[in-house]
């Protein structure tokens, strides 16, 4: 069996586990760390979503150019990327507006 890679335990069954590397026979589970792994602060996934959105866009507006200049590409699939790119940009549109309203409501909360 594999070892499991990138679990994050607690400090205490880190600690457990690390004197446990020290008995002959044992194994040890190599994959796993106390250390917690990082997660992306909004900013970045913010950045990286809006990114996204972006490169979609530009695989929407190649895909319509390579159809009108006479490409070989499916016009289904020229329609589905547009669509995505579409849907992608009106939910990006709905969390810029949400986002605008939750600063909104804090810029009018009275101390």
């Amino acid at each position: 069996m594999d070892a499991i890679s990138n679990i994050s335990l607690p400090p205490s069954i880190a600690r457990a586990i690390e004197d446990l590397k020290g008995i002959e026979g044992f194994e040890g589970l190599s994959g796993l760390s106390s250390e917690t792994p990082q997660a992306p602060s909004f900013k970045e996934f913010l950045l990286d979503s809006i990114d996204h959105v972006n490169a979609m866009q530009n695989d929407a507006d190649k895909a319509v150019e390579q159809l009108a200049t006479g490409g070989d590409v499916n016009a289904a699939e020229v329609l589905t990327a547009v669509q995505k790119a579409d849907l992608s940009f009106r939910m990006m549109m709905q969390i810029r507006n949400k986002l605008v309203q939750a600063y909104q409501e804090i810029k009018e909360i009275r101390i």
